[in-house]
């Protein structure tokens, strides 16, 4: 008799506990590379910056968002790349189960990450070429609106399914 068993899990699959996780594991992965992209750009352009004309021309305010937005691209990466190296360490030990659910906790802190250097690299985008009011106002609205799209957004829709 097989230890492994089929159950249907609320997404009305009909799948063992392993294919479970590593369908989960795979969905996972492709959000991460998702995020790794927009990452990428993000942080491409920033590094760019000090080798621009312009850049010396910044204000303390200025340079210190530039030098948080760095660290926030450099952090926001290194968790986009974390559950890579996660896996590395869990590999072959039978801790797929321990493995999804600490890529799904570092996921949501990567996507945190996304929503804070998107917000503070429009900020200083605004601030450099608008004016300091332009750019807090720009900010905080974007702020605004990724806590709505990235936190209530999810939430309503995971209450509504609830409803069902």
């Amino acid at each position: 008799m097989s230890d492994v068993q089929d159950f249907t899990g609320s997404t009305g699959r009909s799948e063992t506990r392993e294919e479970q996780l590593d369908r989960n594991w795979a969905e996972l992965l492709q959000e991460l590379r998702v995020l790794q992209t927009g990452v990428q750009i993000l942080a491409g352009f920033l590094l760019t910056l000090p080798f621009q004309q312009r850049f010396e021309g910044l204000d303390d305010f200025q340079v210190g968002l530039y030098l948080v937005n760095v660290v926030m691209a450099t952090l926001t990466t290194a968790f986009i790349l974390l559950p890579v190296s996660v896996h590395r360490r869990l590999f072959r030990q039978r801790l797929k189960e321990t493995l999804v659910s600490s890529a799904d906790t570092i996921t949501k802190i990567a996507l945190a990450g996304v929503g804070m250097l998107s917000v503070g690299t429009a900020t200083l985008v605004f601030d450099v070429t608008a004016g300091r009011t332009a750019g807090l106002t720009a900010g905080g609205i974007l702020l605004a609106v990724l806590l709505v799209l990235l936190i209530y957004v999810p939430l309503r829709l995971n209450r509504r399914a609830a409803e069902r």
